[in-house]
């Protein structure tokens, strides 16, 4: 990870390419619940938000009203990075941001466009992430693996992991 970043910028480096994330809340009968969620952002702004379009009739807005704190978790297998973002998340009440967030694949979920009365704009504050990034080869991964097999000892320079926090 660049060191020269802002804890901000890493954080935008490492999730930026990856589309979608595991959004979780916690549902009224105490479990965990995740789904798949586009992310908006085309960037990272000042105020450190993550930001999704919801139905306003389906469950996650409804636990979010009974409990803020969610989860993201964003994966990118193919370049083995995976990043865990908490946050605390609420639905808001802004046109012009969701205009300025609004793309024509939304109106797949949301036939009525930015107006349609289903869409929810929720915004997640980002407190804190953890990431776990691998830069090595497939096949320095492998060979590091079957390293460890042999001798014993569990890898200890695969990857970086990390935490970011911006709040």
């Amino acid at each position: 990870m660049n060191t020269d970043l802002t804890p901000r910028q890493q954080l935008w480096d490492l999730i930026k390419d990856i589309r979608f994330a595991m959004f979780t809340t916690l549902h009224d009968n105490s479990h965990l619940h995740s789904r798949p969620m586009t992310t908006q952002n085309q960037k990272l702004e000042d105020d450190d938000c993550l930001w999704f379009f919801m139905s306003r009739s389906g469950e996650p807005v409804d636990e979010l009203a009974a409990e803020a704190m969610v989860n993201l978790a964003y994966a990118d297998p193919d370049q083995d990075r995976y990043v865990s973002v908490s946050g605390s998340a609420r639905v808001v009440s802004d046109m012009a941001k969701a205009c300025e967030l609004w793309s024509p694949l939304a109106k797949a979920w949301f036939p009525g466009g930015v107006d349609d009365p289903d869409l929810a704009l929720v915004e997640v504050k980002i407190i804190h992430a953890h990431y776990w990034d691998m830069k090595e080869s497939k096949l320095t991964q492998l060979y590091t693996m079957a390293k460890a097999v042999v001798t014993g000892k569990p890898p200890t320079s695969l990857g970086e992991s990390g935490e970011i926090r911006l709040r």
